[in-house]
């Protein structure tokens, strides 16, 4: 998620079947910092819940070989112009406009109003979990994974 008013980027990271939302702020929208972001976020989930990342195709995903490597997950990539085949992602985007609207400049955000946006989000109940929130899902996921 990128700003016109400034070269900061947002990183979205969803779970797919909990829907778990997770927001990293980037200095810029460059494929090593994306990179990083991503392999340190994703680290931290069981290695049972990472098994693939689906990546559109812009110059910040370049690096996606990396972050296979390093957590052994394998990427997918959406089509050009094909925003449906990511439709969660593009939902929670979305949502988290409602806080942070376009022209919205990224560096004065604080990481606690990220925080606070995430965890609303990750404790909203969701009609397609059957009104569970994605907090609850995740954490039933995680301790089926072990």
């Amino acid at each position: 998620m990128i700003s016109r008013q400034s070269k900061n980027a947002l990183v979205i990271n969803l779970e797919r079947s909990s829907r778990l939302l997770h927001i990293i702020k980037l200095a810029a929208n460059k494929a090593h910092q994306v990179a990083a972001a991503l392999a340190e976020r994703l680290d931290r989930y069981p290695n049972a819940l990472r098994s693939s990342i689906t990546n559109d195709n812009g110059s910040e995903n370049v690096e996606h070989q990396k972050i296979n490597e390093a957590l052994g997950t394998q990427s997918n990539f959406c089509n050009p112009y094909h925003s449906w085949k990511k439709g969660p992602v593009e939902y929670a985007i979305g949502l988290i406009r409602r806080f942070l609207p376009k022209k919205t400049d990224f560096p004065i955000i604080r990481s606690s109003k990220l925080k606070t946006i995430k965890n609303f989000l990750n404790n909203r109940p969701r009609n397609c979990l059957n009104f569970k929130t994605p907090a609850e899902v995740f954490s039933s996921c995680v301790a089926l994974a072990g």
